[in-house]
């Protein structure tokens, strides 16, 4: 099959050894997947993949199921499905885990539905899991025009949430706002302390999840009300930061580190459960969508990672590829 493979700091669609369907694996014949800024750090050498998944970029493809493992009950050859992966989208084929497996929501293309799984599944694990976000609390979303950021906001929408948000433009703003954010500050315009603040009527919000990391943890916890939960995932302002532990002892605050891709195929396989139960009939009614911003050719991947990295996009860049056979 053909796979993008790095090489040189450039990515490169050629021939590469044909995946194997594995006991409790469904083989997908992979018509699209989409890009996430953990392939860019990959692709730069800075994050490999866990121990013993594909090393081939890609972190959700949607297809054709082509083969289904021993033990693997639920799929039929033909299923058209989406998958959470923790490598190996970037490709003709993929063999997927079947608890990290799920139909393609009714109503909805490939296209769309590649880019629901890892956004939509960081997103719902991290407010709705690790920080327990409940009905009526507030929560606030950093980079709300990325693809968990939009995720994120559509989730709070869905499930009661009022939620502000941070982005680089005010042309994200809007669109954030339309997808139903309670308001926005644009982060070129300094600390969001204040506006967070005016939003919640002085109290802060309940839950932050942020993927910058350091150089927001002051801002973060000065934004959190008493019992706020703040879930750290990702490092794009930094990996170190002074905590001002008294303070957060007097509003019991609580800082939680979240990774999605290194958990267990039992752990990503129950979040994908939560999803089939808890958000696909929202996508079947039409209730929530994915948010792309254009799609590309697989061969043009490097172009794709380039517009991420430029930080123009809107939700997320789908990568489409032509099927053959293996």
């Amino acid at each position: 099959m053909k796979a993008i493979v790095v090489r040189d700091s450039q990515l490169h669609w050629q021939d590469v050894p044909d995946p194997v369907t594995g006991p409790g694996d469904v083989m997908i014949r992979v018509e699209a997947t989409a890009v996430n800024r953990a392939d860019l750090i990959q692709a730069a050498g800075l994050y490999p993949p866990p121990p013993g998944a594909s090393d081939i970029l890609g972190l959700e493809c949607a297809g054709e199921v082509v083969d289904i493992g021993p033990d693997v009950a639920g799929f039929s050859v033909g299923d058209q499905v989406c998958a959470l992966l923790a490598g190996g989208g970037y490709a003709e084929f993929v063999a997927a885990p079947a608890s990290q497996v799920l139909p393609v929501p009714a109503g909805m293309t490939t296209t769309e539905a590649a880019a629901i799984p890892e956004v939509f599944a960081t997103a719902y694990l991290n407010l709705f899991r690790e920080a327990a976000l409940q009905p009526g609390e507030l929560a606030l979303l950093h980079a709300g025009a990325s693809g968990v950021g939009t995720a994120g906001i559509q989730l709070c929408r869905a499930f009661d949430n009022p939620v502000f948000v941070t982005a680089g433009a005010t042309e994200k703003l809007a669109r954030c706002v339309q997808l139903g954010a309670a308001g926005g500050h644009n982060r070129h315009d300094g600390s969001f302390v204040d506006s967070v603040l005016d939003f919640s009527a002085g109290r802060g919000v309940d839950v932050i999840l942020d993927p910058v990391g350091a150089g927001y943890l002051a801002d973060n916890l000065a934004s959190l009300a008493v019992d706020g939960r703040l879930v750290i995932i990702g490092l794009m302002g930094g990996n170190k930061a002074e905590l001002p532990i008294g303070d957060l002892m007097v509003k019991r605050q609580r800082v939680i580190g979240s990774t999605l891709r290194a958990r267990s195929v039992d752990d990503k396989g129950s979040i994908m459960d939560a999803l089939h139960e808890r958000v696909w009939p929202l996508f079947e009614r039409g209730e929530l969508s994915t948010v792309i911003e254009t799609q590309l050719p697989v061969a043009q991947a490097g172009r794709a990672h380039q517009l991420v990295s430029d930080d123009g996009t809107v939700g997320k860049v789908v990568l489409t590829v032509q099927g053959s056979s293996i």
